[in-house]
């Protein structure tokens, strides 16, 4: 029995990929978001790591939609390079921020990482579950 179902599964799907692609929006608005971090880190590597949990959540969503993990993953891949390049667009009129596009490769980069992450490690989990629940009480997965 599905305990979360229609618009509740939904909003457990896609709440937290739109408040982290809002949270995005947030720091994108701000001339000089996070100092005490974007001061001392490169940020190239925060462009990666900020759009691989994008990229990680809108490939949960979609694999939670019933999509196949690639065209999970190639559709959450595909959303984040959209949002990435509207969020470099959109910095273009933050005072003392730039749109470049060196930065939405880098999203691009840390979507595809993300979204990649999550299908090969969510495809693992379920063919080692679907192991250990074909296996019999008390033998190993080894002694079939």
């Amino acid at each position: 029995m599905d305990i979360v179902t229609g618009a509740g599964r939904r909003a457990v799907l896609w709440l937290p990929p739109l408040v982290y692609a809002l949270v995005i929006f947030s720091l994108s608005s701000q001339s000089a978001p996070l100092p005490e971090l974007t001061g001392h880190v490169w940020d190239k590597f925060l462009h990666t790591i900020e759009y691989a949990g994008l990229g990680l959540l809108l490939c949960r969503a979609c694999v939670g939609e019933g999509l196949p993990w690639v065209r999970a993953t190639i559709l959450a891949i595909a959303i984040s390079s959209a949002y990435g390049a509207s969020d470099e667009w959109h910095q273009s009129f933050v005072p003392d921020r730039s749109s470049d596009v060196r930065d939405w490769f880098t999203d691009n980069l840390g979507a595809t990482l993300g979204a990649g992450c999550y299908a090969v490690t969510a495809i693992t989990v379920s063919r080692r579950y679907r192991t250990w629940s074909d296996t019999p009480i008390g033998t190993s997965s080894h002694e079939r």
